[in-house]
């Protein structure tokens, strides 16, 4: 029962964040495209690869701290059904292109984000 109120209560700390990124790119940059997902994945990416070689394989860190951090906040912020969602709107639209290019880019910059704060993790040690 401790593992899933440290999952639940990651996971409500990272949706809440998801939800303000994608406010706060709605905002400045639009609607149009999926901009807040987009930046989501990439960072979410790069934070758990950050996560996964500093805290949980450097620092040892617990199985309480992995679930809350890389299954909880990373797991609710980072989101995948949402990405699916947007392909699937734009393809709607017609937007072709867009769809090609938000998965594309989806894909590649967050696994590329993954490897850099890896490598960034494994610099700093």
């Amino acid at each position: 029962m401790n593992a899933i109120l440290l999952v639940a209560s990651g996971g409500a700390i990272g949706s809440v964040a998801r939800y303000l990124v994608g406010i706060l790119a709605t905002r400045i940059l639009g609607a149009a495209f999926p901009f807040g997902t987009l930046a989501v994945n990439v960072i979410g990416g790069l934070l758990m690869g950050l996560f996964v070689e500093l805290l949980a394989r450097r620092f040892d860190g617990s199985a309480e701290l992995r679930l809350f951090v890389a299954v909880g906040i990373l797991g609710g912020f980072t989101t995948f059904s949402s990405f699916s969602l947007d392909v699937v709107v734009l393809w709607q639209r017609g937007e072709l292109g867009l769809a090609l290019i938000y998965v594309l880019a989806s894909v590649i910059l967050s696994i590329g984000a993954l490897f850099f704060g890896l490598w960034l993790a494994r610099l700093a040690g």
